[in-house]
């Protein structure tokens, strides 16, 4: 995975064509892409009355990239992690950008109406070729782990611990070619490399988002202008 950042705009270059499952706001399912990007935005971006996918489609093509994966965030993106992990000779790397704003407690809602936003994003490469239910089974085990992440940070809320936020997405990427790997679980090699690189990655954003809210909230209660 080659990365490139380039405020607003965060590039994961896969190398070559992957199959790429993910809930994306643009080229969502499963798809053949090539990279998985991602567009920082802020309110100003977003009126209310914007239809968001075709803007972000728009957006994406103005940067050639229009069969790209297309995330978007509210975080700072020059705040990512690229994680790698290697088990048994397969090796996934991991980026991830994480902010917590709009944090929830899976199976109770708040109201975020005119409340700041956050997101966790993930973009998963698997160096190897899977199989269509080894790729589900690897979307679900980089999503627990994302979760156990989030529940390892401890964020209380009036709904009890967060363990993710309202937006968060994951696209997992596996190559093309090779001999497809059948399973993608807790108990395998695959598994296991998925849950270390995504945990790793998540961590360590959640840690910098919080030194980054402190900071804003410290500026804002002095009347500094804010990054």
């Amino acid at each position: 995975m080659i990365v490139t950042c380039d405020r607003p705009w965060l590039c994961a270059d896969l190398g070559a064509p992957h199959r790429v499952l993910s809930w994306a706001v643009h080229n969502g399912g499963l798809t053949r892409a090539p990279a998985i990007w991602w567009r920082e935005v802020r309110n100003a971006d977003l009126p209310a009355d914007l239809d968001v996918t075709p803007w972000l489609a728009r957006e994406m093509a103005g940067r050639g990239g229009a069969d790209a994966v297309g995330l978007l965030t509210s975080r700072d993106i020059r705040a990512h992690a690229l994680t790698r992990a290697e088990v048994e000779g397969v090796t996934v790397e991991a980026l991830t950008t994480a902010g917590l704003s709009n944090a929830e407690a899976v199976g109770r809602r708040q109201d975020w109406a005119g409340m700041d936003w956050g997101t966790i994003n993930i973009a998963v490469q698997i160096h190897a070729a899977l199989t269509e239910p080894a790729l589900f089974e690897a979307l679900s085990i980089a999503t627990e782990a994302r979760t156990a992440a989030v529940i390892e940070a401890a964020i209380e809320l009036p709904t009890g611990l967060a363990t993710g936020t309202g937006t968060d997405c994951i696209a997992i990427a596996a190559r093309e070619a090779g001999p497809a790997l059948p399973h993608a679980g807790l108990h395998t090699a695959l598994g296991e490399a998925i849950g270390a690189a995504v945990r790793a990655g998540v961590a360590r954003c959640i840690a910098d988002w919080r030194i980054d809210i402190h900071r804003l909230r410290r500026l804002k209660a002095e009347g500094k202008p804010l990054d």
